[in-house]
């Protein structure tokens, strides 16, 4: 369906909203999304003058003479929302994980971005996961938390470790019991994620224990809502002092959103500082609810326990699980965890760029199965085995990655029916356009070989003489509609500038690839390397 209406104001739904979210590069920045104006500029009074709607999407001319597009399906609801609140997790009890933990074996975290996606992606969701054969060595816990983001520095340092200590002021650093309990609640912002890597574990006992505290508030949610009521609305005192810290920070045991959902548990007992300002009854119900929250989390059945042994890395959001362990024998034998904090934002970033790029990729992958088969402006090969031979002779010589990159993608700017406008007569540009579409996943070291690959021709073919008679007759064609030899000038010009010799270099195997006899490899056996540059 489509309306065009006469240049006149007409009627938007919500027009400061719908321009505020214009998704044009004037308004925002392409790569980063960031917004290039203030909402007070935007005129007073604003209205559409012009409206258009199709199977594509909306087109709107503003009163101001702006136009904006928006794509169809523009505004679909965020599937994932507010990710840290109860209504983008999978609640669980012990029982749900009979089958197994969700895991993963550290080599094939660090190789598959798939299996590193499914991990970050199980932290999330469920609140844990655990690596297996993370090397036991002192330290390493810290690169666990840098594959997906910053460890978070506290009083205890970039790190911790979970051992006996003779005299220690932290229950952690005894072999005792200790109940579930979320870490630091004296802090905010509290750290919201953390990492315990086992070094040693062969002492009698010290197993570990995880109670999805999301549960648990939802429990006592059902059960006694006033209770919940309680310990959402009362700000709760924490503090931890030593010889060289005092924290304390005031809030709920049971944190919402401005929704009512539930987003963040603080919950330890021994950090509890004394509560004041409230009244006998007022606190005759604050430690009834409270008793009766504890007892929901001592419940057996939300309990998943497990033993770490050397190599296993746990990584759990610390705003959501109760952790707890089992009391050991430090005679009979040593247990020694190295752990670090780090935050959910990053780990939400990490796996948010990792799913785009894998997109990005099978997007990729897709065209150079589909489009790419077809036919390459005359030449003897496709599309697809023109990029694929270039990225191969790139890789033959020895080229940094980037350069292979380049070589393999220089040629995208061609899909989508614009190598036939080339051929028809009309320059498509191809080069600026594969440049731009690029942009978005991989630096500049790609993308500007691949934009200067049309100028490194018209410049080779000035450099060096006898250049041209090695073109084939279709790169002879369109270097005519590419504005033909450089002039001296500019090709001093070109020379000069910082990715010339790189843009030679894939000009060079462009040109070179269009061999129908040479062997070809498969875009899948460059995606480890694309998405290597594309972190």
């Amino acid at each position: 369906m489509s309306v065009q209406l006469e240049a006149a104001p007409m009627s938007v739904p919500h027009p400061y909203w719908l321009r505020d979210n214009c998704p044009c590069t004037v308004c925002r920045n392409p790569r980063s999304g960031q917004k290039r104006y203030r909402i007070d500029e935007l005129p007073d009074a604003l209205t559409a003058t012009e409206a258009v709607e199709d199977a594509a999407g909306l087109s709107v001319l503003w009163s101001d003479g702006h136009r904006s597009f928006y794509p169809t399906g523009w505004d679909a609801p965020d599937q994932d929302g507010d990710h840290r609140t109860e209504r983008g997790k999978r609640l669980w009890e012990a029982a749900d994980f009979a089958r197994g933990l969700p895991e993963a074996d550290w080599s094939g975290y660090l190789a598959d971005p798939e299996e590193r996606i499914a991990v970050l992606a199980a932290v999330r969701r469920s609140g844990f996961a655990v690596l297996r054969g993370v090397p036991v060595e002192e330290r390493r816990v810290l690169a666990v938390a840098r594959t997906f983001g910053y460890v978070r520095d506290t009083n205890y340092g970039e790190l911790f470790d979970v051992r006996v200590e003779p005299d220690a002021v932290n229950l952690a650093f005894t072999d005792a019991a200790i109940a579930p309990h979320t870490d630091n609640p004296y802090r905010d912002p509290v750290p919201t994620l953390q990492l315990l890597h086992c070094l040693r574990n062969d002492a009698a006992g010290g197993d570990s224990g995880l109670v999805d505290g999301f549960r648990a508030a939802a429990l006592l949610r059902e059960e006694d809502p006033e209770a919940f009521a309680l310990l959402a609305r009362t700000p709760v005192p924490f503090r931890y002092r030593d010889r060289t810290a005092d924290l304390s920070a005031e809030l709920p045991m049971i944190g919402l959103d401005p929704r009512g959902a539930i987003r963040e548990i603080r919950f330890n007992n021994r950090s509890l500082d004394t509560l004041r300002g409230l009244g006998g009854t007022e606190l005759d119900a604050f430690y009834t609810a409270y008793r009766r929250f504890a007892a929901i989390t001592l419940r057996p059945e939300l309990r998943l326990e497990f033993r770490l042994g050397p190599g296993d890395c746990l990584i759990f959001d610390n705003t959501r699980l109760l952790h707890a362990r089992t009391a050991f024998e430090q005679t009979t034998g040593g247990r020694h965890l190295q752990g670090c904090y780090a935050d959910l934002d990053s780990l939400s970033s990490t796996l948010a760029v990792l799913r785009r790029n894998t997109a990005a990729l099978d997007e990729l992958e897709a065209l150079f199965a589909g489009e790419g088969a077809g036919e390459y402006l005359g030449e003897a090969v496709t599309m697809a085995e023109h990029m694929l031979q270039a990225g191969a002779l790139a890789r033959a010589a020895g080229a940094p990655p980037a350069l292979v990159a380049a070589a393999l993608l220089h040629d995208i700017g061609h899909f989508h029916g614009s190598g036939l406008e080339l051929m028809a007569g009309t320059d498509n540009r191809h080069g600026e356009t594969a440049a731009a579409r690029l942009s978005r996943y991989f630096p500049a070291a790609v993308t500007e070989p691949v934009r200067l690959h049309v100028p490194a021709k018209r410049y080779l073919c000035t450099a060096e003489p006898d250049y041209v008679a090695k073109l084939s007759p279709a790169s002879v064609h369109t270097l005519s509609l590419q504005g033909g030899p450089m002039t001296p000038e500019e090709a001093e010009t070109f020379a000069a500038g910082p990715f010339a010799a790189d843009a030679v270099a894939v000009r060079r195997w462009d040109e070179a690839a269009k061999d129908p006899a040479a062997g070809t490899p498969t875009f899948a056996e460059f995606r480890p390397l694309l998405l290597e540059l594309m972190s």
